[in-house]
This record gives C-alpha cells, sequence and structure tokens, in this order.
C-alpha cells in the first residue's frame, strides 16, 4: 500500500471511530450531563479522555499487530470467550443503531420538516448505498471524513454564539465541584465502550494495515481519533454550558436540539438537524459495519456475504426504531451499557497482548499494559457503583 494510501485509510479509520462515538445518544448525553453538572462535567471529559487514549491505544496496537479481529483474539486468549464478546457487542451496537436511526429521523425533521419515520427510512436507505458500491471501504472512509469536519464546523459556531463562561469552564474541567460515576461509565462508553474501540482497528485490518511496521501509522489514527471525539464533545459542553449561564431552559423532550435553539435562533435549529442528521448516519455506517465485523469471522456464510449482512443490520435497526419509538433514555442508557462491555474487551485484549501464540516477536509495552489495567479497574469500579446506585 503508498504512503498516501495509508494515511488516508489511516485518517478514514480515525473518522469512523470519532464518528461512531458522535451519535445521537452522544449529543444527548452530553447536553443531559452538563444540564446536571454544569461547568463540573468538563472534568467528566477530560477524564474520559485520558481513559479513552489508554484503551484505544491497547485495542489498536494489539489487534493490527496481530492482524487478527477482537473476536478472534479473545477465542485464542480464552476459549469461547470471542463469541461472548461478539454476542456483547452486535447487542450493544443494535441498541445504539436504533437510536441512530431515530436521530436521522431527527435530523431530517429538523431540517426540513419530513415526519420522523421518513426522514429514518429515508436515510437508511442511504447509509444502505454505501455497502452496496463496489468499493465500500473507500466510500464509507470518504463520507465520515466530510461529515465528521462538517459536524465541528457547525459545533463550532454554535460555541460562538452561545458564549459561554470559558474561564469557569476550564477551572472546573481540572478542579471540578462535583463527580458523577454515571456520567463517567455513560461518557466513556459513548467514546469507546462496546464497537466503538474497535471500530477503527478493524478497518485498518480489513485495508491491510497490520504488523509492527504499522504501528507509528496506527497509534497516530488512534490519537487523531480521539482528539476529533474530545473536540466535538468539549464544543458541544460548551455550547450548552453557554445557554444554561444565558439562564435559558433546556428541553428534556429533546435536549440538544433546545441548546441550538437557544443559540441561534431558527438559524440554530437548522443547524442542529444537519448535526443530527451528520452524527447519526455516520454512527449507522460505523455500528453497523463494526457489529458485522465481530460476527463474520465466526461463520462462513456472514464473512461471504459481508456487506449484504451489514444491509441487514441497518434494515433491522430502522425496522425495531418504527415499531418501538424513539425514547431519549435509550440514547444515555447505549452508551452506560457499552461502559459496562469496555472493561470486558479491554482486558482479554491485554491477555492477548502477552501470549507469544498471537503477538509472535512483538512485545507491548509495560507501560500501557499497566495503564489498560487501570482503565479496567477504574470502568469497572464505576460500571459497579452505577449498577449498585441503580437497584
Amino acid at each position: 500500500m503508498k504512503k498516501q494510501s495509508i494515511s488516508s485509510v489511516i485518517l478514514g479509520a480515525a473518522f469512523l471511530m470519532a464518528t461512531s462515538a458522535v451519535g445521537p445518544g452522544f449529543l444527548t448525553q452530553t447536553t443531559v450531563f452538563t444540564k446536571q453538572l454544569l461547568a463540573s462535567f468538563g472534568f467528566v471529559i477530560l477524564l474520559s479522555v485520558v481513559l479513552d487514549v489508554f484503551a484505544q491505544l491497547n485495542i489498536w496496537r494489539v489487534l493490527t499487530v496481530s492482524g487478527k479481529r477482537g473476536q478472534d483474539v479473545a477465542n485464542e486468549t480464552i476459549p469461547a470467550s470471542g463469541y461472548v464478546l461478539s454476542a456483547l457487542i452486535a447487542f450493544g451496537g443494535l441498541v445504539f443503531n436504533i437510536g441512530n436511526i431515530a436521530g436521522c429521523g431527527l435530523g431530517l425533521n429538523a431540517i426540513f420538516g419530513l415526519p420522523v419515520e421518513y426522514g429514518a427510512a429515508i436515510s437508511a436507505l442511504a447509509a444502505i448505498t454505501i455497502f452496496l458500491v463496489k468499493e465500500a471501504g473507500k466510500a464509507m472512509d470518504v463520507f465520515v471524513k466530510v461529515l465528521g469536519v462538517v459536524m465541528i464546523g457547525l459545533i463550532a459556531y454554535v460555541v460562538y454564539a452561545s458564549n459561554p463562561p470559558l474561564i469557569e469552564a476550564m477551572h472546573r474541567t481540572v478542579i471540578p465541584e462535583q463527580i458523577n460515576a454515571l456520567a463517567i461509565v455513560t461518557l466513556v462508553g459513548g467514546t469507546v465502550g462496546g464497537y466503538i474501540t474497535f471500530a477503527g482497528a478493524h478497518r485498518l485490518i480489513d485495508a491491510g494495515v497490520t504488523g509492527t511496521e504499522s504501528l507509528k501509522e496506527v497509534n497516530r489514527g488512534a490519537l487523531t481519533g480521539i482528539c476529533l471525539t474530545a473536540i466535538i464533545r468539549f464544543f458541544l459542553f460548551l455550547a450548552a454550558l453557554g445557554v444554561i449561564t444565558m439562564g435559558l431552559t433546556i428541553d428534556d423532550a429533546n435536549p440538544p436540539a433546545s441548546v441550538f435553539q437557544n443559540a441561534a435562533g431558527t438559524v440554530g435549529l437548522r443547524i442542529f438537524g444537519v448535526v443530527m442528521w451528520a452524527a447519526a448516519i455516520t454512527s449507522v455506517v460505523g455500528a453497523a459495519f463494526t457489529s458485522v465485523s465481530f460476527m463474520k469471522t465466526l461463520n462462513k456464510r456472514i464473512e461471504a456475504k459481508t456487506n449484504l449482512t451489514i444491509v441487514a443490520f441497518i434494515v433491522l435497526s430502522t425496522a425495531i426504531f418504527l415499531i418501538v419509538g424513539r425514547p431519549v433514555k435509550i440514547l444515555v442508557w447505549a452508551g452506560t451499557l457499552n461502559g459496562f462491555i469496555l472493561p470486558v474487551g479491554l482486558a482479554l485484549i491485554l491477555l492477548a497482548s502477552r501470549r507469544v501464540s498471537i503477538m509472535g516477536e512483538y512485545r507491548h509495552p509495560l507501560w500501557l499494559q499497566i495503564a489498560g489495567w487501570l482503565v479496567v479497574l477504574i470502568m469497572a469500579g464505576f460500571s459497579i457503583v452505577t449498577l449498585w446506585g441503580s437497584v
């Protein structure tokens, strides 16, 4: 693969991971927790970024060096664990995708006034089209890059319009007034939990970017993806904080929409529609691609018909949404669910990192292993606290 091609694939993988994380749930979670924690939510974002970096670097490096997908590495580490991991991630991806499809409908409703159900169906067809073209991988890379840049630009404008208290936000990002375990579990789960953690690495494996010779590019891709996600999260947090500081009300029925509308009026509502649709449609693509990538090496029929299986996954997500509907709670709950999956998946990858049969002559850095196990312990601890508090 040529240098330029590798760079393009790496950037595409970074955007795939970032835009997979930035879905309707991401927008809703960020707004809901900013309303609850105010400027202290900045600390939760900062902590989630640190945890994200260590989780991603471990998973991207181990998988790309071995050249094997997450479920295969897991199975070789602990027999049958790959099947369990695949089931957890496929289920989490499906739950997320129902919310993603709903977000597509909400986005087109805000832009054009289309009924949410019609907007969802049209968007599902658009996502399906990507996987019906001859070079679906390249089409997916271009798609997520373009919409990722659009999202960053539009949210930056809303931050400017809302005029948030930047000094207070910076202060509380470092010294918070309160810390919320549920917010941390949900945020990390919505950023690198479940299928999201593996999205970029699986894309690189599909493109043939594997082996120790690719480690430099792999590191760059993982860090770029985390940075993109962090930028969007901080921008959205600042926009919501600015609206709250102005004394305006955030509507619990559609929290992110009210932030954009309060900050920039009717134009803001249209911008929300574009951002919501872009966030949702790219997440539909990322969730479907990664969830199916966990199933295809476990079943030869799925592997032979990968793109058609992805199409079926999108159709199923859309059908469930059209039948069940779109409660805001499911978008927050999906991130929490994926937060529980993260310590399981990361622990399996860390165990695999020490196996010569999987990693060959490569020696995974000790500092990364230690940092990875700290993430596992922290996320497992916060998950238990969250579960205990909900009982």
